[in-house]
């Protein structure tokens, strides 16, 4: 039972990537996975119960991959650049997949879980824009609204380079986070 899980939640994976959330039907998980579509179903009730798990995963893997890079020796200002650095170069890297992650529409439990992961992400980069106050290289701020608006920007100045194969349109945001800090982005451009 648990291989076959394994093989649907694969299967999942491979067709939200290619197709996004639109095209992860229960039919095309089971039949990418070979297996029964009741199969399917007799470990996840609905689509969205699968493609929760999906998300789930998926978004785990990301935001610690963030959390990883936020903690490399810089100042707090670098390391927020760092996250996103890192988040906008691993979605252009999976553009449909990551787009199902951030704009796709899809149900309310997908949304949900969308949730957890911007709240999950703005936790990294609230947690630098804080140490950066503290220690007086960033101005005064709400650390949890900067970091909010920040992860907010981020995922709507991806959504036309996911959409459009284009990373023309991210090579801002870098400057764009250091002046929300309220930093300079001199040197860092």
């Amino acid at each position: 039972m648990d291989a076959q899980r394994d093989a649907v939640l694969a299967a999942a994976m491979e067709q939200l990537a290619e197709r996004g959330y639109a095209g992860c039907s229960v039919s095309a998980v089971a039949e990418r996975a070979g297996v029964a579509v009741g199969s399917v179903y007799r470990h996840y009730p609905t689509k969205a119960a699968l493609v929760v798990e999906l998300f789930r995963k998926v978004v785990t893997r990301e935001v610690e991959a963030v959390r990883e890079v936020s903690e490399r020796p810089g100042t707090p200002a670098e390391r927020v650049v760092a996250v996103f650095d890192t988040f906008a170069s691993r979605a252009l890297k999976t553009p449909r997949m990551a787009y199902a992650l951030l704009a796709e529409p899809v149900d309310a439990p997908i949304e949900a879980e969308r949730l957890v992961f911007r709240r999950a992400f703005r936790d990294v980069v609230a947690q630098h824009v804080a140490d950066g106050v503290r220690s007086g290289v960033l101005p005064a701020q709400d650390a949890d609204v900067t970091a909010a608006a920040l992860v907010g920007a981020a995922a709507e100045v991806l959504i036309g380079p996911l959409t459009t194969g284009s990373a023309d349109e991210v090579s801002g945001l870098r400057t764009f986070v250091l002046r929300s800090l309220g930093g300079s982005d001199a040197g860092h451009s």
